[in-house]
């Protein structure tokens, strides 16, 4: 899996100096000129990690990584002029990871990238537990205790893509282009009927979790006991 790494910043010398260095290393960049276009990309595009300027149009780097927080589990790196302790207080209240300021040292920056990613474990995360259930996103299998469960496997990515952002409305459009990407020529209607028959697989077997529909917009993964 390639890591995707949100860059958030209004300085495009910041954004060519930092999708060099990320390339180089391999990660797909993803890039936001301002707040607005980051939370677009958050919400239609898989994001790793998240490196976000404060100081951002339209919306800015505190607000953005609130709202990371509030629907996302991702790293969130803050870059910005201030380096004051009430600037830096803000930013980790506002829930980023990690804090630098400008000017930076790029080498510096990717150790900091390669310990968050570390530390969140973005291998071994491909393992979601919800409570008894286990879904494996490496080996497509299914567990609810020590019981496996087969499922097709559109069904199981599709699964997989709810149960890995709990809490998060996806839209049907959105789920067809992560599931059946950007060339399917079906309609929406292939996600309800694969929501349907997730649903009728685990009714009986497990109260972990549920698939709530969101009316007029789409669906959220939900997990209960929480």
């Amino acid at each position: 899996m390639r890591i995707r790494i949100l860059v958030a910043d209004d300085d495009p010398h910041i954004r060519e100096l930092l999708r060099h260095i990320f390339k180089k290393e391999g990660y797909i960049v993803l890039e936001a000129e301002d707040g607005e276009q980051a939370s677009l990309i958050l919400e239609n595009e898989q994001v790793h990690l998240a490196v976000v300027d404060v100081m951002m149009p339209m919306r800015n780097g505190w607000e953005v990584c609130e709202e990371i927080r509030k629907h996302f589990d991702i790293p969130v790196i803050m870059l910005t002029a201030k380096g004051e302790l009430e600037d830096k207080e803000k930013g980790f209240l506002s829930g980023t990871d990690d804090y630098m300021v400008k000017p930076f040292e790029p080498k510096e920056l990717m150790f900091r990238i390669k310990a968050l990613l570390r530390r969140y474990q973005m291998v071994s995360s491909e393992l979601i537990k919800l409570n008894n259930t286990t879904i494996d996103r490496k080996s497509y299998d299914v567990k609810i205790g020590n019981d496996a469960i087969v499922l097709p496997l559109k069904e199981f990515e599709l699964l997989a893509q709810l149960a890995s952002n709990p809490g998060r409305i996806f839209t049907r459009e959105q789920l067809l282009q992560l599931i059946w990407g950007t060339d399917y020529e079906g309609d929406s209607r292939t996600i309800d009927v694969h929501i349907k028959r997730l649903r009728e697989r685990f009714y009986e077997k497990t109260d972990d979790f549920v698939i709530t529909t969101v009316r007029g917009l789409g669906y959220k993964f939900e997990v209960r006991g929480e």
